[in-house]
C-alpha cells in the first residue's frame, strides 16, 4: 500500500490553498473560539489574480469562470487537524509552543492553453507539499514558522514561511490580521517563473532566476451566525520581488487573493458540550462496517431510484472496511465521522489498488408508528476520496467524453439498512448490527473545483454491507 499511504493518508481531511504559495492564510477560517474535536463542512469561493502575463485570474482551462469553488473540510482534534488550507498531525502542544507535521496542496500553475503567448511553454503543474510547522503564541499574538518541500517531484523546491498573526474576538466576530515573509528556493522559483532554452524564442528569452522573496499582508474575518454556522471573508496582497517580476512569464508586481464562504459544525468527535443533546449512554459510540459490491451502470441519483444494473463496459468490483465515530446524536439525525478504506478490484483492466475516503455521515432512523422499535436507517455521506490509481470505469467514461480525470475527487455515499435484531432477536452478536445497501460515489463538482482536478463526472459502486455498533 505505498501509494495510498504516501498520498491518501497525507491528504487526510482535504487541503486546498490559493494560487500563489502553498501556505496562504487567506484560505483558512479564523477558528480560535472553536473547541477541540469539532467536525465541520462548508464551501467557499476563492478569487485571485494570476501573476502570469496575459492571464487575469485563477480559473482553469477547464472552466470559463473567474473563480474556484473550494470544498471546506474542518477538523481540530487532539492529534489530527484540517483547517481548509492545511492538514496534518499535531506533534506537540503545551499551550504556548506547538509543532505540527503538515501537508498543503499547492495551487500554483501555468496552463499554456490559457493564452497563445505560452505556445511552446511547458505546463507548470500544481503539487503537494509536506513539511513542519512550529508556533509560539501569547497575549501579544502568534508567530508561526513553516517549512515545506515538494512531495510529488514536480518543482522539487522548498518554501520557508514566517507569519505573525493577532486575533481580536467580540461576541460574534473574529478578526485576524496577519503579515508574512515567504522565501522560495531557486528550484521552486525557477520551476514556476523560469524559461528554459527549449521554451525560449525571440519574444520569450531564457530566464533562470535564483531564490525569491514575497511579502504578504492580509486579514481573516469570521462571523458566528449561530452556534454552529460561521460565515467568513478573507483577503491578502502579495508583493513579488524583482527575481519574479523580471521573468518574461510574469506581468504583475503584486497579486491579490480573497475567499468568502461558510462552514457548519456538525458535531464533536471528542466531546459535545455545545450541542446539549448528547445521550450520555452513547458517548464514545463507534462502529465498523464491511461492504462489497460491483460498479454500477447508472449515476448516483439513478441508482437511488432502483437502477441497479451492473456496468456494461467495465466489470470491476470493490471491497472495503469503514470505521465510524459518533459526533452528535441529534433529535432527528445522528452525525458520524467516518473513514473507509476500499480495495478496488480491477480484474484485467489494471492492477488492484487502494482508495481512502474520509467523510461525514448524516444518519436518520425510521421507527414503527405503533411502537418505539427501530425499523430502518438511512444515511447520506459527504467528504473526499483519494484513489491510488484512477478507477478503470472513470478512465473509460472520461475518455469517451474527452474530459480529464483525477485521483482526488469529491465523495458521496448513501446507505439504507435494517437492524438484524428484528429478524433474529436481540440475544446474539448481531444485536447492534445492521445489514443493507450502500452506494459509493466519486466525482468532481461540475468541473468547478481546482483541488478535484476540475473533473466533471465520476463513478458509482453498489455494495451490500454489514455494520455493527460498539
Amino acid at each position: 500500500m505505498p501509494g495510498i499511504f504516501r498520498y491518501g493518508l497525507s491528504l487526510l481531511m482535504a487541503v486546498a490553498c490559493m494560487p500563489v504559495h502553498a501556505i496562504n492564510p487567506v484560505t483558512e477560517i479564523a477558528t480560535g473560539d472553536i473547541s477541540a474535536g469539532t467536525l465541520g463542512l462548508g464551501f467557499g469561493w476563492r478569487f485571485g489574480d494570476s501573476p502570469y502575463r496575459y492571464i487575469d485570474d485563477i480559473s482553469s482551462k477547464e472552466t470559463e469562470e473567474n473563480s474556484d469553488i473550494l470544498p471546506f473540510y474542518y477538523y481540530e482534534g487532539k492529534y489530527l487537524f484540517a483547517h481548509g488550507s492545511t492538514a496534518g498531525v499535531h506533534l506537540f502542544d503545551d499551550g504556548t509552543f506547538s509543532a505540527d507535521a503538515l501537508i498543503a496542496y499547492r495551487f500554483d500553475r501555468l496552463e499554456p492553453e490559457r493564452n497563445d503567448y505560452y505556445e511552446g511553454v511547458e505546463e507548470r503543474e500544481q503539487s503537494l507539499d509536506g513539511g513542519l510547522r512550529a508556533s509560539v503564541r501569547g497575549d501579544w499574538g502568534k508567530v508561526t514558522v513553516t517549512w515545506l518541500q515538494d512531495t510529488l517531484d514536480h518543482h522539487n523546491g522548498e518554501e520557508f514561511d514566517l507569519t505573525y498573526r493577532y486575533n481580536w474576538f467580540s461576541d460574534r466576530w473574529t478578526v485576524s490580521p496577519f503579515a508574512s515573509y515567504v522565501h522560495w528556493d531557486r528550484s521552486l522559483t525557477e520551476y514556476y517563473y523560469g524559461v528554459t532554452p527549449a521554451e525560449a524564442r525571440e519574444d520569450l528569452p531564457v530566464y533562470q532566476p535564483g531564490s525569491s522573496t514575497i511579502w504578504r499582508a492580509g486579514v481573516n474575518t469570521t462571523y458566528r451566525w449561530s452556534k454552529r454556522l460561521r460565515l467568513f471573508a478573507n483577503v491578502a496582497v502579495d508583493a513579488l520581488d524583482e527575481e519574479v517580476q523580471d521573468s518574461p512569464l510574469v506581468g504583475d508586481d503584486y497579486t491579490t487573493s480573497a475567499m468568502i464562504g461558510l462552514a457548519y459544525a456538525w458535531g464533536n468527535l471528542i466531546e459535545d458540550d455545545q450541542a446539549g443533546r448528547r445521550d450520555p449512554e452513547r458517548a464514545g459510540e463507534w462502529s465498523w462496517r464491511a461492504n462489497a459490491g460491483y460498479t454500477a451502470e447508472h449515476t448516483f441519483h439513478a441508482v437511488h431510484r432502483g437502477a441497479i444494473k451492473q456496468n456494461d463496459n467495465v466489470e470491476t468490483y470493490l471491497a472495503g472496511l469503514t470505521l465510524s465515530k459518533l459526533a452528535l446524536n441529534g433529535k432527528r439525525l445522528d452525525v458520524w465521522g467516518r473513514v473507509s478504506l476500499n480495495r478496488r478490484l480491477e480484474k484485467d483492466y489494471q492492477e488492484d489498488f487502494w482508495e481512502i475516503n474520509p467523510y461525514l455521515m448524516l444518519m436518520g432512523t425510521g421507527y414503527s408508528p405503533w411502537s418505539n422499535r427501530e425499523l430502518f436507517r438511512y444515511g447520506f455521506g459527504y467528504g473526499f476520496s483519494y484513489a491510488d490509481k484512477i478507477p478503470a470505469v472513470e478512465q473509460s467514461k472520461q475518455e469517451k467524453r474527452g474530459k480529464n480525470s483525477s485521483h482526488f475527487l469529491n465523495y458521496l455515499e448513501a446507505t439504507l439498512d435494517f437492524p438484524l435484531r428484528n429478524l433474529f432477536g436481540d440475544r446474539g452478536w448481531w444485536r447492534d448490527c445492521y445489514s443493507g445497501l450502500t452506494i459509493v460515489h466519486r466525482s468532481g463538482i461540475f468541473a468547478r473545483v481546482d483541488i478535484l482536478g476540475n473533473v466533471d463526472g465520476g463513478s458509482d459502486v453498489l455494495t451490500g454491507h454489514l455494520e455493527c455498533k460498539r
